[in-house]
């Protein structure tokens, strides 16, 4: 592939993730504003945005909310290069193809203030270096399981999973069970959603097709289901469940995720790196 090519394809996969940072941006604050439940007394949050540098090379920009429907909401937009160590490279897939490398997406997680609302995560990314590929995915976490809930949410990502190839679902969906477990508990991190790394069909246009279907879903089925319960009221009880629930993200986070390896071991921001951690947690 050409150089051209090569900066074409970078310039393209940044933008989307920049444009779908601002849209889900947007649509998180409009939900802020539309609260009538519990703290609907409190001013609507709003998102604060915070630059952010690599040493070895890019850097990016986090956007958090800390408001009255969102507890704490991160969502980060990157584009990093640089050289590969062995270890960088084994966290970046095994065979990373070179050793340097490109990379550039994005990351959010969002913890609730109401325990009928489920956390979420999604992320997607293009990284490159000889070789090149995709990766990312969303999942779902209730504090307070609801089948409605998880079945919307995996209907959005089959359909747009469907809508690039039939065997992508079932396949995406077992890593995502496979990749949010915590051994050491023996129990899923939450109710699932899809999971995939290392995406190269040999068409780009294609995969990239994938990842902005991917975003689009989330973007679409996740208000959605906010909406549904964020005005409900809760309980000290529920309250208390959803903060030893969230000890279990801190841990599978800090002890098994491969992205937050990856931006330790590459020098990226911590602050962005750890954003994903909850403003509260509890252990029994």
């Amino acid at each position: 592939m050409s150089d051209a090519a090569s900066s074409s394809r970078q310039q393209a996969a940044s933008t989307w993730f920049a444009e779908l940072r601002d849209r889900i941006c947007a649509a998180f604050e409009t939900l802020e504003d539309e609260l009538t439940g519990t703290y609907c007394d409190r001013a609507p949050g709003r998102f604060q945005r915070i630059a952010t540098e690599r040493p070895g090379g890019g850097g990016g920009e986090m956007a958090v909310m800390r408001g009255r429907v969102f507890e704490k909401v991160g969502i980060n937009v990157s584009t990093v290069f640089g050289d590969l160590s062995a270890e960088q490279r084994q966290l970046a897939g095994g065979d990373a193809g070179g050793t340097q490398f490109w990379a550039s997406g994005i990351s959010l997680v969002a913890h609730m203030q109401s325990p009928r609302v489920p956390a979420v995560h999604m992320n997607t990314r293009h990284f490159m270096t000889e070789q090149s590929w995709f990766g990312g995915g969303a999942d779902l976490t209730p504090m307070v399981e609801d089948a409605a809930d998880t079945a919307a949410f995996h209907a959005a990502l089959k359909q747009a999973c469907d809508r690039s190839a039939a065997d992508y679902y079932p396949r995406f969906k077992a890593w995502c069970d496979e990749y949010f477990y915590l051994p050491h508990r023996k129990e899923a991190r939450g109710v699932g959603g899809i999971f995939f790394d290392r995406l190269a069909s040999g068409d780009w246009q294609a995969d990239f097709a994938f990842v902005r279907n991917v975003g689009l879903a989330f973007l679409e089925v996740y208000p959605r289901l906010v909406r549904r319960h964020m005005n409900e009221p809760w309980s000290t009880a529920e309250r208390e469940h959803q903060l030893v629930r969230r000890g279990r993200y801190v841990e599978f986070n800090l002890l098994y995720d491969r992205g937050t390896a990856f931006g330790l071991k590459t020098g990226h921001n911590i602050d962005a790196v750890l954003m994903s951690m909850p403003p509260e947690a509890r252990w029994p």
